[in-house]
């Protein structure tokens, strides 16, 4: 690899990496494995409503402990009701925990869903400690990504003037590229909000 190509590839990386760690994921919030149901299973094991909550916005905390409440009463019952009830705790603080998100509620997703390479390697990096993994694997996505479409453009460049048609297959390789750039550079820059989105302040006009 070239000294450009050396640099290109590190700087499109970084950005890359930046960009998609800062993006909230969603993705596993709402599977029987996924960290908020682990959550409830822990708050309900420990009875500790407090375990749970982290996952819920404040003001939605009322509606978590009342169901918190009603699922340990009926959980007494028998095995079934105890099975039943720790459900609709589950979907209760799930259907919460999305809605703050601007995320809709489709139902509990089952445990072992194929989530891709990356949300696995973010959860193992915080519970491992270790960040190598996951940098190595984004950084082999990104290396991949971007030298194909760097290759594929470099290699269309060298076409003929008077070649009109290979003249517009280069144009059409060098916008793939610079609108991959591009994409990578604005996911690293863009402002990140709040893990749960604020309401848009009213201006002095509209009030």
């Amino acid at each position: 690899m070239t000294g450009n190509r050396k640099m290109l590839f590190a700087s499109a990386v970084g950005v890359a990496i930046a960009g998609l760690l800062s993006t909230p994921a969603q993705a596993h919030c709402d599977g029987m494995d996924g960290p908020v149901v682990k959550a409830a299973q822990a708050a309900l094991a420990k009875g500790d409503v407090n375990v749970v909550l982290i996952w819920v916005r404040k003001d939605d905390e009322a509606e978590i402990r009342e169901a918190f409440e009603r699922t340990l009463n009926v959980r007494k019952l028998s095995p079934q009701a105890r099975e039943l009830a720790d459900e609709y705790f589950f979907e209760t603080v799930v259907r919460v925990h999305r809605a703050a998100e601007g995320a809709p509620f489709t139902g509990l997703k089952p445990a072992g869903r194929d989530l891709g390479p990356a949300i696995p390697a973010a959860d193992q990096a915080l519970e491992s400690k270790d960040v190598a993994p996951l940098t190595n694997l984004l950084g082999e996505r990104m290396r991949t990504g971007l030298l194909e479409r760097y290759d594929r453009a470099i290699e269309a460049k060298a076409f003929r003037v008077q070649d009109v048609d290979a003249g517009r297959e280069y144009v059409e390789t060098y916008v793939t590229f610079i609108h991959y750039v591009e994409g990578l550079y604005e996911a690293a820059t863009r402002r990140v909000e709040g893990h749960y989105p604020e309401p848009a302040k009213l201006s002095h006009h509209e009030n």
